[in-house]
C-alpha cells in the first residue's frame, strides 16, 4: 500500500527504521548494511529528508547520526501513516480491549527498533489475561493484518526484566489507575 505512494523502497525502508519508533537512530554505513544497499542510495535519500526537514543529523564520533524530526509539523501524520500500514491501530484495538486484566501492552522486536517486519511481537502486561480469548483474537487478527503475531504475557515484574535487553514500544496503558473521576482511559502510542 505505501508502495504506491512513495516510490522509493530505500524511502520506505528509511522512513520505517527511524519513523515507526521515534528513539531508533542509525549512521549511512549501518543503513545500507542493515537494507542491503549502497551506501549512495541511502545518502541519496538521508539528504532528501534532511532537506525535507524531516530528519535530523548530529555528529557520532567520525559519524552522522539520523533520527526522525519529531518536531517537524508532518511527523505525527508520517508514524500515524505507518503504524496503519503495519496494522497496529487494529492490533491495539482487537487485542487490547477484553481480555482481562491487561496493565499494559508494548511491541517488541523488529517493529519496536524501526524494522518492518512479517511478524509483530507483543508483551501484554497484567494478571488472570484470558489467554484462549487473546488466542482467538490474535488469530482473526492476523488474517485481517496479514502478519503473523507472536505474544507473551508477563507480570509487571517479569517484564522489567525481560525489557531490560529489548527493545520496546509502549502501544497502550490502562489509564484507569491514574485517572481522575470522570475520564476516559485512552489508547496511545509512546516510546519507552
Amino acid at each position: 500500500m505505501l508502495e504506491s505512494l512513495i516510490t522509493s523502497k530505500t524511502r520506505i525502508k528509511i522512513l520505517f527504521r527511524l519513523f515507526l519508533n521515534n528513539q531508533s537512530s542509525g549512521h549511512l554505513r549501518e543503513l545500507a548494511k542493515e537494507f542491503n544497499e549502497s551506501s549512495n542510495s541511502i545518502r541519496l535519500e538521508l539528504n532528501r529528508l534532511i532537506a525535507a526537514g524531516l530528519l535530523t543529523s548530529q555528529p557520532d564520533k567520525n559519524k552522522i547520526k539520523y533520527k526522525a524530526n519529531t518536531g517537524h509539523p508532518l511527523y505525527e501524520s508520517i508514524n500515524n501513516m505507518l503504524r496503519k500500514t503495519v496494522g497496529i491501530d487494529q492490533l491495539v484495538d482487537r487485542i487490547t480491549s477484553r481480555i482481562g486484566n491487561l496493565e499494559s501492552a508494548y511491541l517488541t522486536g523488529q517493529f519496536a527498533a524501526g524494522h518492518n517486519s512479517d511478524t509483530i511481537e507483543l508483551a501484554l502486561v497484567g494478571n488472570d489475561l484470558d489467554q484462549k480469548f487473546i488466542d482467538n483474537l490474535v488469530e482473526k487478527a492476523e488474517k485481517m493484518m496479514e502478519r503473523k503475531i507472536v505474544y507473551m504475557i508477563f507480570t509487571p515484574e517479569q517484564l522489567a526484566y525481560f525489557l531490560k535487553d529489548h527493545d520496546k514500544l509502549l502501544i497502550w496503558k490502562n489509564e484507569e489507575k491514574s485517572r481522575k473521576p470522570g475520564t476516559k482511559d485512552k489508547t496511545y502510542f509512546k516510546i519507552q
